[in-house]
């Protein structure tokens, strides 16, 4: 499927997170940042699978920032980017901590253990209404950790909005890449991302994407 487009189209990220916005950035990518409201994020449904999870996530943050949007897209054609993560350990969605005690038991559950991040991502075209949906999963492995590098990381405060209560960049070497993206353990699957954006013309045609393989 493909739509006439009359100018290079202007992307609108619906996400409030920082290292969303630096991984855009970092790419090159031009766009403006338009928070969900918090309604548009709850938990896990019953029956629902993590991936299931954070694609009806992704798509809910990305739709609530539409209508928002949708009188700008008669100037110029619009893309509204939304995307959810996820952590998965023995079984259990990890999510955003609620506070430090839960934090705590994320970060005992994943010591020495191997789990998953998936991320979900919805672009919405505007104004054609055209929406697509892609998946990422990612696995790694957290070395042991003793309860005093539990409590002196709790204490930086890092653990704060992300999922799992852990970000891949905040104690380099206690988290391995087993297989997957780097970028979406981060909060942005750019190997999923990129390529929409440039299919949809927010990015000229450029070259090969990265490698999704990590190490």
């Amino acid at each position: 499927m493909s739509f006439p487009r009359r100018e290079r189209r202007r992307l609108i990220l619906a996400s409030a997170s920082p290292r969303r916005r630096e991984l855009l950035a970092q790419s090159g990518v031009e766009f403006e940042v338009i928070p969900p409201s918090p309604q548009a994020e709850c938990g896990l449904c019953t029956g629902e699978s993590p991936p299931e999870m954070v694609l009806r996530l992704a798509r809910a943050k990305c739709m609530d920032v539409v209508p928002r949007v949708q009188s700008r897209a008669e100037q110029v054609p619009l893309a509204v980017l939304g995307c959810d993560t996820v952590a998965v350990c023995c079984g259990q969605v990890l999510g955003k901590p609620r506070d430090r005690q839960d934090a705590a038991r994320m970060l005992r559950l994943l010591s020495g253990r191997e789990h998953f991040v998936f991320s979900g991502v919805c672009l919405h075209l505007l104004p054609e209404g055209h929406t697509e949906l892609a998946l990422d999963k990612t696995a790694l492995k957290m070395d042991p950790l003793t309860q005093e590098q539990i409590e002196e990381y709790l204490d930086t405060g890092l653990w704060e909005g992300k999922a799992g209560a852990f970000g891949l960049q905040d104690r380099p070497g206690w988290l391995h890449i087993v297989q997957g993206s780097e970028s979406n353990v981060v909060g942005l699957p750019l190997e999923r991302v990129l390529p929409l954006l440039r299919r949809w013309g927010v990015l000229p045609s450029g070259p090969q994407e990265p490698s999704t393989e990590g190490g």
